[in-house]
């Protein structure tokens, strides 16, 4: 009877260890961690999608230059400038629910700003669309504070 408790103990104890020492072999906040940074990584290449339309979906003809819908809505006297910043505020918003710093999203708030201001000047601006590509900065901007490598631009 004696040795049947002692096998039962030594089971107990021995499955306990297993389940104790199972735990400390995986740190609680690793895997929580790698979520989030897989989470973060998929909403910045989202974003990045979403920058990459608003500003350089098109190649004009015969030039190397692009354009995106930024540029093509902005040429709508009045609200299209104001249609444009929609999508960029959000990329703002989104920079803060990820966690970016405050200096990063004043700095992503100015190119937004600069873009806005001087993209509502009747055809300058439109030429200044197509070379600023605020939302191209933003999303690098954001890859960098989030220590992601930013690919250089053509």
């Amino acid at each position: 009877m004696q040795q049947t408790l002692a096998r039962q103990d030594g089971r107990r104890d021995r499955g306990a260890n297993a389940t104790h020492g199972a735990r400390h072999d995986i740190d609680p906040v690793t895997p929580s961690q790698a979520a989030r940074d897989r989470e973060r990584q998929h909403e910045l290449a989202r974003l990045a999608r979403l920058a990459h339309t608003l500003d350089a979906r098109f190649r004009i003809p015969l030039t190397s230059f692009r354009v995106g819908i930024d540029g093509l809505i902005g040429l709508i006297p009045v609200i299209g400038d104001t249609l444009a910043a929609l999508p960029s505020a959000y990329m703002i918003v989104r920079g803060h629910q990820l966690g970016a710093r405050k200096s990063t999203l004043g700095r992503m708030a100015v190119n937004t700003g600069i873009d806005y201001v001087i993209g509502s000047v009747p055809l300058v601006g439109d030429l200044f669309d197509i070379g600023f590509k605020g939302n191209l900065r933003n999303i690098d901007l954001l890859r960098a504070e989030f220590g992601e490598a930013v690919p250089p631009r053509r």
